[in-house]
Parts: C-alpha cells; structure tokens; sequence
C-alpha cells in the first residue's frame, strides 16, 4: 500500500507505476484517450487530474483507490465498533 497526503506523493507514485508496467508516456496517454503531453502534465502537476480520469489512470496501471479515515481519538472522529476505517472501490 502507498499513502498520498500531498500531490507530490501522488506525482512519484503515478510515476513509479507506468515505469513498473514498462508504459511511456505516450503509451499511457494512448491507452486513455489522452496526449502523451497530457500524461506528463498530470505526472508534474495531479492537482490538474479529475476524479474520473484519475480512477481510469489507476486501472489501467493496475491499481486502485483506497480512502482510510484518521482516528483522532474524539468520538466523532473515531472508528465505529464493528466498522472498517478503509473505503474501497
């Protein structure tokens, strides 16, 4: 698992990702419907990425999108009993 809390985690991962498929950017970008220049604009910059193509873009690296919720220790904060902290598709 790979946590993000800021864009440029996001940016070293999607990355990291298309170098371990062995994808260019152009072999990225083609399999998304998008420039090459497209793809290198999200990889410098993922604050320009919306949601939906972001969930393609992990698919087709072959990944997915997983939410966890902070415990801070308030009870508004905290965990149910019985409930999972991670939200996944």
């Amino acid at each position: 698992m790979f946590i993000v809390t800021i864009p440029s985690q996001l940016t070293a991962y999607l990355r990291s990702l298309r170098h371990a498929r062995g994808l260019t950017q152009a072999d990225l970008g083609a399999r998304l419907g998008v420039s090459a220049a497209r793809i290198s604009t999200i990889e410098r910059n993922p604050g320009v990425l919306s949601t939906a193509l972001l969930l393609k873009l992990l698919q087709v690296l072959g990944a997915r999108l997983a939410l966890e919720t902070k415990t801070t220790g308030s009870p508004q904060g905290g965990r149910r009993r019985g409930s999972s902290s991670t939200g996944q598709w």
